[in-house]
């Protein structure tokens, strides 16, 4: 049998008694082919070496519309719409705009920008929390695919995060990637045919770092590692300053490795790029480019600031809020400091466990040995201002083990958390590791009995202070969450609240206990509730997004460090909250000098650096830092803790108020310089706005999906009506397999914006319900149906929005763009409007935006009968004829200006890169629209 040569991509062509559009494919042997006009899942391969007499192919014509399709002038609309919303590989600079389930904002494609300006991409986005770095991360990985210059990719981020990666993939780029961690691999290895690693057979892959960051794992992937590789919470993985932290070194050299890899594509996402420590932050920059790995922040000259900002983006809130005039919701934060006091017999209580760690302390400062002791006093004290259930949970452990025999020596502070850490531990091993004496246990069973009497409601202000707010707060209609330091104090919070509170109010504590499946699932139990309230410890602090369920925090235990704040409200405080406003309330103890201290010193003048500056900092950590000097002045001595529960702190020692200016100082200015290389200043808004707007015309804006779901349910014989934050629609008349997208009812309430109102569904361009609805429109224009009204390919009205007979054409365009020294070939399409003025040849042609005003503006003024619309369209058919020069030498121009756009940011850094094969002619004319102006009366003298 003769097999015919392959047919070229873009080509449309006639098989199996239905027409397909020819799609590119690497292998010769495979003719890959999608239905025209249908989705991507429906395309399909041949293997032309079996091919059998069915599969030859011939090549098809689009069919012109006829007589018998002219219709209705208002369902004209309906097919511009549909077509456009349809298209997936659409025209324009961005491509993967098509393929997304979200409209991104603005700011949101400036890291675009900055990725598709470098041949290899090497980019740390640092974008403040809850701006957006995942949705930023998606959009370059699908842009990289839709080009075809990324084949696989792998997410690396921490075990807790996997889910969420895979289902962020999943929800908004449709991409099924696998889990790759200790827990998955043995089933993932049964799956799979041959001999390969994992890493090299999976194309798309989300990883956990721990698990490949080992000298036995880490070889294997560095190999098989696919070219393109998203790296979250980079900060975890930083070089540490110390050698203290092994697990972060590990981490650290596995990146190191990767980026060695010269055409290795890496993307970094932190929210905290700088921890405090400049080496750590070097290091950071580093896995960028090695050269900026030996760059201070103090030895940045203008030159290094502007090297490192193509490659570096940190913006915070309020850089984005308002941007190229699209104004970006954020819930207005509403933040409150709630003090409380405690009761006297809990005062009394405090006071003798702090003269008991004060002795703990005597000397510690000049013997090293004696360390710690000093920070087992200072773990102590912390748990016991937590809860009673924490500082119980420490005394007993206690009391319970055996006397350690010699005290650890510290280096470093292990009670200050550091931000990578979610740990919820009462560090009980630091009580162990004191070396306590007989008498210091005697003193510690007192302790422990006098505590267990103060662990009620009465006696406990702190837990009385948090449940009268939160029962104000559910009645106000907020969903709370409730941070806690210690997995103890979580739960003892959470049993207070299910005696306190209705029954009907769902209660759950969530801590590192917990595996993350059980987390997860947990929480999404929760959001099907009423009323819930959320209480955890920092173990949901990072990287877990939580808006869609709650939408207020009280931090009940205050972290030291003041970073952790940021996280904790981060988690409801971020784009996509569908409240209005989220509170973010901070509880803390008149009284307690631990709370003053730390809310006075730490928090308060961190904020104010941080709101003077526009940056987040964090503050070091060494035996000489700002929480040394303050505790080592005030904190373990009664006389200093009485005056910090006053109005202000006075600290008696010049040495340490030196220390806690200049440390605060240092901090301030490592943040000014932080803000000075800030990439979003170099891409300029221009460049952005005129290919946002290109990209929301070709493929259709959130408008153009209104506009298309609400005349397209009607047009089905559904109904809908206007609610105040959305709509609501009645779908019982469509087709069965267009309501079953949403579910089983008869009616939803639907939103097409996003953030979404709480109880309304979000519809999108690649919501499956407008790509069903999109689909079976077209076929109703192709194939009419008996059930339902045509969808007209051919109109002829009379109107007084023209003064000359007008026509339109509707047409589709497909190009195809070829990569310069490759293969690698791109399908791109193209709605596009042309028309032109009168019956003579050289009549007056209509542009896009004029073709477009008058089909979405004209109004038919009067009915003409069948006859005449058929003479007329015959008419204007002829003629359109003798324009088809016109006609197409617009289809090939507007197959540069895609070329022109495809490649215009590669450009800027090698010259052309794209070139255009030759668009595919003759456009598939999808629509002829025919105005005649309204007729002049004539009146007799």
């Amino acid at each position: 049998m003769i097999v015919k040569e392959k047919p070229s991509p873009g080509k449309l062509i006639s098989l199996r008694g239905r027409e397909w559009v020819v799609l590119p494919s690497d292998d010769i042997d495979i003719l890959k082919v999608k239905p025209l006009g249908g989705s991507d899942d429906e395309a399909t391969g041949i293997y032309l070496p079996l091919q059998i007499q069915e599969d030859n192919w011939k090549e098809a014509k689009f069919p012109e519309p006829k007589t018998n399709d002219l219709g209705d002038f208002e369902t004209a609309k309906l097919l511009f719409e549909a077509s456009r919303l349809s298209f997936r590989n659409a025209s324009g600079p961005f491509r993967a705009m098509g393929k997304l389930s979200f409209r991104p904002r603005s700011y949101q494609i400036v890291p675009l920008v900055m990725a598709l300006k470098q041949d290899i991409v090497r980019l740390l986005i640092a974008d403040d929390v809850g701006i957006g770095k995942t949705v930023e991360a998606l959009i370059i990985l699908r842009e990289m695919i839709e080009r075809a210059e990324v084949k696989r990719f792998a997410v690396v981020c921490q075990p807790h995060l996997c889910e969420q990666w895979q289902k962020e993939l999943k929800d908004k780029l449709d991409i099924d990637a696998e889990i790759i961690r200790s827990s998955t691999v043995s089933s993932l290895e049964r799956r799979l045919p041959g001999s390969e690693s994992l890493f090299k057979a999976l194309p798309y892959q989300v990883i956990s770092i721990d698990y490949i960051k080992n000298d036995r794992r880490k070889p294997i992937f560095l190999n098989d590692c696919p070219e393109f590789v998203i790296v979250d919470e980079a900060h975890t993985a930083t070089m540490p300053a110390s050698a203290k932290s092994p697990s972060q070194q590990q981490r650290y050299h596995l990146l190191h490795d990767l980026a060695k890899i010269a055409n290795r594509h890496l993307l970094l996402l932190t929210a905290t790029p700088h921890s405090g420590k400049d080496e750590e932050f070097q290091s950071l920059l580093g896995l960028l480019k090695p050269e900026f790995g030996s760059l201070t922040m103090e030895s940045m000259g203008p030159k290094n600031r502007e090297a490192i900002a193509k490659h570096f983006i940190q913006r915070k809130r309020e850089n984005i809020k308002k941007w190229l005039s699209e104004e970006t919701p954020f819930p207005d934060r509403d933040t409150k400091e709630v003090a409380y006091k405690l009761s006297s017999d809990y005062r009394d209580f405090f006071r003798d466990a702090q003269a008991f760690a004060r002795g703990l302390t005597q000397g510690a400062e000049k013997n090293k040995g004696l360390k710690g002791k000093y920070w087992a006093a200072l773990a102590l004290l912390r748990g016991i201002m937590s809860s009673p259930a924490a500082g119980l949970e420490m005394l007993k452990g206690r009391i319970q083990r055996s006397q350690a025999e010699d005290p650890v020596d510290y280096e470093e502070n292990p009670v200050i958390e550091r931000l990578e850490e979610d740990t919820d531990s009462t560090q009980i091993e630091l009580l162990d590791q004191a070396g306590l004496g007989e008498s210091e246990l005697e003193i510690l069973k007192s302790l422990a009995s006098d505590l267990e009497n103060l662990a009620t409601i009465n006696q406990d202000y702190k837990v009385s202070e948090a449940v009268k707010h939160i029962k104000q707060w559910i009645k106000d209609g907020y969903h709370p969450i409730i941070f806690c330091k210690y997995i103890s104090t979580a739960k003892y919070v959470a049993d207070v609240l299910k005696k306190q509170l209705p029954k009907s109010i769902e209660i759950q504590a969530i801590t590192s206990e917990l595996p993350d499946e059980q987390r997860k699932e947990k929480i999404k139990v929760m959001g099907e509730s009423e009323k819930r309230v959320l209480v955890a410890t920092d173990c949901l602090s990072e990287g877990i997004n939580l808006q869609d369920h709650f939408n207020a925090v009280l931090h009940y235990d205050l972290p030291w460090n003041p970073n952790r704040l940021e996280q904790r409200e981060g988690r409801v405080d971020r784009y996509g909250q569908p409240s209005e406003t989220v509170r973010t309330w901070l509880l803390w103890g008149e009284d307690n000098p631990i709370d003053a201290i730390v809310l006075k010193v730490l928090i308060r003048k961190v904020r104010d650096i941080q709101k003077s500056t526009g940056v987040s900092i964090s503050l070091g950590e060494d035996n000489r830092s700002i929480m040394d000097a303050v505790l080592n002045e005030v904190l373990l001595d009664p006389q200093k803790a009485l005056q910090a529960s006053q109005s202000s702190i006075d600290f008696g020692s010049d040495y340490n108020q030196s220390i806690i200016s200049s440390e605060l100082e240092a901090a301030k200015e490592k943040a000014k310089n932080l803000r000075s290389i800030f990439a979003h200043m170099s891409v300029p808004q221009s460049e952005i706005e005129d290919d946002l707007k290109a990209v929301d015309e070709a493929i259709g804006d959130i408008k153009s999906v209104g506009t298309l779901v609400l005349n397209g349910i009607v047009h089905l014989k559904g109904s809908y009506e206007k609610q105040e934050k959305g709509y609501k629609i009645f779908i019982q008349n469509l087709p069965p397999h267009i309501r079953e997208t949403l579910g089983s009812k008869n009616s939803y309430l639907i939103s097409f914006h996003s953030p979404t109102p709480e109880g309304f569904t979000y519809i999108g361009r690649n919501h499956k319900f407008t790509e069903q609805l999109c689909q079976f429109l077209l076929s109703l224009a192709f194939e009419p149906k008996a059930d339902f009204d045509q969808v007209a390919r051919a109109s002829v009205i009379q109107s007084d929005s023209v003064t000359i007979q007008t026509t339109i054409i509707q047409f589709r365009v497909r190009n195809v763009i070829k990569e310069v020294q490759s293969k690698v070939e791109n399908i791109s399409e193209e709605m596009y409007l042309w028309g032109f003025e009168g019956n003579a040849l050289n009549g007056n042609i209509l542009d896009y935006q004029a073709c477009k005003s008058l089909l979405f503006e004209a109004e038919s003024s009067q009915n003409l009968s069948p006859e005449r619309q058929q003479d007329v369209f015959d008419n204007q058919m002829v003629l359109f004829q003798n324009k088809i020069k016109e006609f197409t030498d617009l289809a090939e121009e507007r197959a540069v200006k895609l070329v022109e756009a495809h490649g215009r940011f590669k450009s800027l850094v090698g010259g052309k890169r794209y070139e255009a094969v030759h668009p595919i002619l003759p456009p598939d004319i999808l629509g002829v629209y025919v105005f005649l102006p309204q007729l002049k009366k004539i009146t007799l003298d």
